[in-house]
């Protein structure tokens, strides 16, 4: 998580609910049903911790099913706490259902480069380890081509003031994390760590990609 200046208690309680620390909670997993007859693609992003960005991409037009779990590693069907530890090579990580007819995977990667610090090396805030990683793992070769000719583009640009870091390595596996993890903010959006962590991040995207939203829709 990002650390903030806030009064102890409020630290305190931060804490507690950090990314780090899972939710004794036991809650459904989101599953969102997918129109029969919808052609879909897939994209996996790492972006640090995943309850942060799962709750940016759900709100996407084109997006059918956000789930967050972990990918990039050796060690079949990881725990949160084996992932925790760096030891798997996995990284925390979203798996996103999208109909490219609505949404197009550059599209896509424009919003993964918005919603993390690209730039920084197996960390995102306090947050910090391999399984923090900022990561593309590219389903297909097109997938591949695009996002290292933006990563590309980005750099040129001085968008940023460091170079990104941003692994861009093929797809293996994708292992779902445990349900307490899935649909986080909008099951816990009242606890601590998503007033003052996520909700200011969902409120800046929603500013700057307002068109691309589903609630735009309506």
């Amino acid at each position: 998580m990002r650390i903030m200046i806030l009064p102890a208690i409020l630290l305190s309680a931060l804490t507690i609910a950090s990314c780090q620390t899972p939710s004794t909670q036991n809650t459904r997993m989101s599953e969102e049903k997918i129109p029969e007859g919808t052609k879909t693609d897939t994209a996996t992003f790492a972006t640090g911790c995943f309850w942060c960005t799962e709750a940016i991409f759900q709100e996407l037009k084109g997006v059918l099913k956000v789930t967050s779990g972990y990918s990039g590693g050796t060690v079949p069907h990881p725990s949160y706490e084996e992932v925790c530890s760096g030891n798997t090579g996995h990284a925390e990580c979203l798996q996103v259902i999208y109909d490219p007819q609505q949404i197009t995977f550059d599209e896509l990667l424009e919003v993964f480069w918005e919603s993390h610090d690209p730039t920084s090396l197996n960390r995102q805030g306090n947050d910090v380890g391999t399984q923090y990683r900022s990561a593309i793992f590219y389903h297909n070769a097109e997938q591949k081509e695009e996002a290292e000719k933006y990563k590309t583009r980005l750099n040129k640009s001085g968008a940023y003031s460091n170079p990104i870091v941003t692994e861009i390595t093929p797809f293996s596996k994708f292992y779902a994390a445990e349900n307490y993890h899935q649909d986080y903010y909008r099951l816990h959006g009242s606890q601590p760590y998503c007033t003052f962590v996520i909700r200011p991040k969902l409120e800046k995207f929603e500013k700057v990609f307002k068109d691309k939203l589903k609630k735009a829709e309506n």
